[in-house]
């Protein structure tokens, strides 16, 4: 093998490593799972099928059995979902977050507030992690013991709670006690603002947003 195809293989491999797959389970369809994966819309996977590289292998009630990296997970509806690759593995001890920028060139990731599954979109003009009403009753996240105040927004100011969030996490990544705001009525997204970002350092890889956690 010359050196440079060997440079290549271990280029491509390391790429490979790096790359991160995160799976949730948004609900079923008789004996179909629907399945979100890496924030991309949800597609329903029958037993025995696969999608982007994620094998189901059984369903029953509102859980999923599926397949990818090389593992098997356990998937619950509502649940946050299951992550492999990033810091080269799952759980909470991650230092590293690989995010791939979608076709409107917003990077849309699924992750957790206090353990519950949310969809995120990166928003650096945010200040804190910003959700709608609805979605803080569903995470956990009681708004009512806020702070009340007040933020502009593309829509105008608006009355808004000013929150801490016990925990947010982002693939292998979990960070604690993050500043929140909860807005009037529901927002597509959970927007990911500054309190979270700030507490990694941001490299922008053409299409690839890398978030590497400060110490």
């Amino acid at each position: 093998m010359t050196k440079r195809l060997l440079a290549v293989t271990l280029a491509l491999a390391a790429g490979a490593a790096a790359a991160q797959t995160a799976v949730a389970l948004q609900g079923m369809l008789g004996s179909k799972a629907l399945l979100i994966v890496d924030g991309a819309p949800p597609k329903s996977v029958a037993p025995g099928e696969s999608h982007k590289g994620v094998k189901v292998l059984s369903t029953l009630g509102d859980q999923a059995v599926v397949e990818f990296g090389g593992r098997k997970h356990t998937l619950r509806v509502g649940e946050a979902p299951a992550s492999v690759g990033g810091s080269g593995g799952a759980g909470p001890g991650g230092s590293k977050v690989i995010l791939t920028a979608g076709s409107g060139g917003h990077f849309v990731t699924q992750g957790s507030i206090n353990g519950r599954a949310a969809q995120f979109m990166v928003d650096t003009g945010a200040t804190s992690v910003a959700m709608g009403m609805q979605d803080a009753q569903r995470l956990g996240v009681d708004w009512r013991k806020g702070q009340l105040g007040r933020s502009s927004t593309a829509n105008g100011v608006v009355t808004v709670y000013f929150v801490k969030i016990a925990s947010v996490r982002v693939g292998d990544v979990e960070v604690y006690d993050v500043d929140g705001a909860v807005m009037p009525g529901s927002m597509p997204y959970v927007l990911l603002g500054n309190s979270f970002l700030t507490r990694f350092q941001m490299t922008r890889h053409n299409d690839q947003l890398v978030l590497e956690r400060r110490y």
